[in-house]
């Protein structure tokens, strides 16, 4: 599971990401606002920890603008901003937790693992009879194991986590690839098309001047 972390106290920072760290999770730390929004602009992550009060672009201002695209990576904030007023207004941004400090790191884990069981962060995603490992790339159905490109099991992964949603190509380049590597439209067709030959059903709708749509029933 990759974290960003965005908290601009080094001391809070380095313990908070050696916590993480010793739970098992990958995790990129900053100080700067700018600095991760490009970070999360050229990289996936499965969940944001965001202060409010930092250099450049406040977390409020980073969420709003990820939602605003149709970027929906879950977040946390972590914030000593405990006011009614904040709590109201990261959720209304579409932040999942706030989380005001001073908190406890275990309770920090057990809102991650809340938010992780939400959206199936775990390393395997299970749905029908069907094991996909985004990590090691692989697809386990039945008796087959199916080894996937790094690109197309990112792409598969970012459907999953977003399943029933109308997911447009703009919308895929936005959150997968970095702004000196934008494929075009049709590449983007292409790699759907190789991942509907991985199953013997085809889990990805396309919806007629909008996009896709990955169903699980």
């Amino acid at each position: 599971m990759k974290i960003l972390l965005l908290e601009d106290d080094v001391i809070l920072q380095e313990i908070i990401e050696e916590f993480l760290l010793e739970q098992g999770y990958e995790v990129s730390a900053f100080y700067d606002g700018e600095k991760a929004l490009d970070a999360i602009g050229d990289h996936f992550y499965d969940l944001l920890l965001l202060d409010v009060n930092v250099p450049s672009i406040d977390g409020f201002e980073i969420l709003a603008y990820l939602r605003d695209i149709g970027n929906r990576v879950p977040a946390i904030y972590i914030t000593s901003l405990s006011g009614i007023d904040d709590l109201k207004k990261g959720f209304a941004l579409g932040a999942d937790d706030y989380l005001k400090k001073p908190f406890d790191l275990e309770e920090l884990q057990t809102r991650i693992e809340h938010i992780a069981k939400v959206y199936n962060l775990a390393d395997e995603i299970t749905f029908d009879s069907i094991r996909f490992n985004p990590k090691l790339h692989k697809i386990y159905d039945g008796q087959r194991e199916i080894n996937m490109r790094q690109k197309e099991s990112a792409v598969l992964e970012y459907f999953i986590r977003n399943q029933s949603k109308v997911i447009s190509c703009d919308e895929l380049i936005e959150n997968l690839w970095s702004d000196d590597q934008i494929p075009t439209h049709a590449t983007i067709r292409t790699y759907i098309k190789n991942l509907r030959r991985l199953f013997d059903r085809d889990y990805i709708e396309n919806i007629k001047g909008e996009g896709y749509r990955f169903n699980i029933l």
